[in-house]
């Protein structure tokens, strides 16, 4: 493979350490159509994710920051991260399974988020770079870990190719019946990181409902559909246009952050929601095999910390569109399962597709 330099700005070297006995590296991954992702094995995260825009110029994408000492620091733990391993929130941290309840961390409020307190997106994982264009991360998640039951080995594989798409794949076993929900958590701004908004970005999402949730972003159950209402990204719009709505479910959530049930036609990938900037024209298509899709945008982000190149995130200035099962779903038996049995395997893709309008 040939040595690669960093687009993004990132230096390796600031990625060098070893964090709980392992170590941590910091790999680039290069196309042919001028395209780079710079990704860590600490919480198999995307770093940085460089796509031409209308004019050709690069640009990074997705919101990061400089070392790994900053991802350390807690201060938005999520950033790129692989989420796990049950993404999104469990309901009182506490779910009963095979007639056992099992007790997990709780990291917000009372619930347990994105796998817990040291969940996927806080762990080193095994990284096998193949080529220039993918790169297999692997981590084995010991039986109890955060609570959850069963020896989980879990292995993920990002996929750069040559149309600018990126393939993230994911395959788990366990030894015992426990959950598993996988999600990649990039923030993305396609007018670029550092930006100071994506109100102006146009969104579209096929789906017909979404999951109404409490004052703790915990499903209330059944979907509601998105007619008449401002979670109605059927056709495409801007994402700021009904985000200051007097709407209980925007008041909750400060903005939208809410699970979306996908008009699923097929078994396999199918696309579900596209996304474009009107300052650098980038395009992001996202195609899935998942039920669902969370609708993030920002709303905790506050511009406390710097990320890459001096940039601070303000409120609103990145949106995630996170491919999952629904949230809290080992609470509801109509929701799609998470739960993973010795005998099966959990297979999951998603893909991300960018391009640029006028190129």
């Amino acid at each position: 493979m040939e040595t690669l330099h960093s687009l993004s700005g990132l230096e390796q070297k600031n990625f060098e350490q070893t964090v709980d006995g392992k170590p941590v590296k910091l790999f680039l991954l290069k196309n042919n159509n001028g395209a780079q992702i710079a990704i860590t094995n600490y919480g198999a995260r995307i770093a940085a994710l460089i796509v031409p825009d209308k004019y050709g110029k690069p640009v990074d994408v997705v919101l990061g920051k400089n070392s790994i000492e900053a991802y350390l620091d807690e201060k938005e733990p999520y950033f790129g991260a692989i989420c796990g391993r049950t993404a999104n929130r469990i309901d009182k941290a506490t779910f009963r399974l095979n007639g056992r309840v099992y007790r997990l961390k709780e990291n917000d409020k009372r619930n347990s988020l994105h796998g817990g307190v040291k969940g996927f997106h806080a762990v080193v994982w095994e990284a096998k770079q193949l080529d220039n264009q993918t790169i297999e991360l692997s981590y084995l998640s010991p039986d109890r870990e955060e609570g959850y039951p069963g020896n989980l080995a879990v292995t993920v594989v990002y996929t750069l190719s040559d149309k600018n798409e990126l393939r993230i794949a994911y395959t788990a076993k366990t030894d015992k019946i426990t959950l598993i929900n996988l999600t990649n958590h990039s923030y993305f701004n396609l007018s670029g990181e550092g930006n100071p908004t994506i109100e102006d970005h146009l969104l579209e999402i096929d789906a017909d409902s979404y999951l109404p949730a409490t004052d703790e972003l915990i499903p209330l159950g059944r979907p509601e559909m998105v007619e008449d209402t401002p979670f109605d990204f059927r056709k495409p719009r801007r994402i700021g246009d009904q985000i200051e709505v007097e709407h209980t479910q925007l008041i909750f959530a400060g903005g939208y952050d809410h699970n979306y049930v996908l008009n699923r036609m097929r078994d396999g990938l199918q696309p579900v929601a596209k996304a474009a900037s009107p300052k650098t024209g980038i395009t992001l298509n996202v195609l899935t095999t998942e039920p669902g899709l969370q609708l993030y945008t920002g709303n905790f982000l506050n511009g406390g910390f710097e990320g890459k190149n001096g940039h601070t995130y303000p409120r609103r200035s990145a949106f995630c569109l996170e491919t999952q099962h629904f949230p809290d779903s080992i609470h509801h038996p109509n929701y799609p399962t998470t739960v993973l049995r010795p005998e099966d395997t959990f297979k999951s893709e998603t893909v991300y597709v960018f391009g640029a309008v006028g190129r």
